[in-house]
């Protein structure tokens, strides 16, 4: 497993737990453990409360995002479900970029993460 990848997974692991405030059924798809399906696809997260689902979550790192994969966002932001991505903080203006290409600046939410490490 490469860094970029444990990190990726180690991140959902985290947002699985921190959204349990907010949604009552989290769905993780951790790896290449593809377990939950959302319309015959499957994101990073799925966030549903009483059984309907409100939202799907792709976790990024700054390796994962190009234009292939926003050819991605592409298809699960036509599912019928909010698409969140979870970006690098510094990596913002790139994903607005491929998200304004791809035309999907109202069905698209970005969110982002920074790590900070204090010695």
């Amino acid at each position: 497993m490469t860094q970029e990848a444990f990190f990726h997974d180690w991140l959902v692991s985290h947002l699985q737990v921190r959204l349990a405030r907010d949604y009552k059924e989290i769905k993780a798809n951790i790896g290449e453990d593809r377990k939950h399906e959302f319309n015959k696809h499957y994101p990073d997260l799925i966030l549903a409360n009483q059984g309907m689902v409100l939202a799907i979550m792709e976790v990024e790192t700054e390796e994962s995002i190009t234009a292939e994969q926003a050819g991605r966002w592409k298809e699960l932001a036509g599912l019928g479900a909010k698409l969140i991505l979870m970006v690098p903080n510094h990596t913002r203006p790139k994903v607005m970029d491929l998200v304004l290409q791809k035309g999907l600046a109202g069905k698209v939410g970005v969110a982002s993460y920074e790590i900070t490490i204090k010695i």
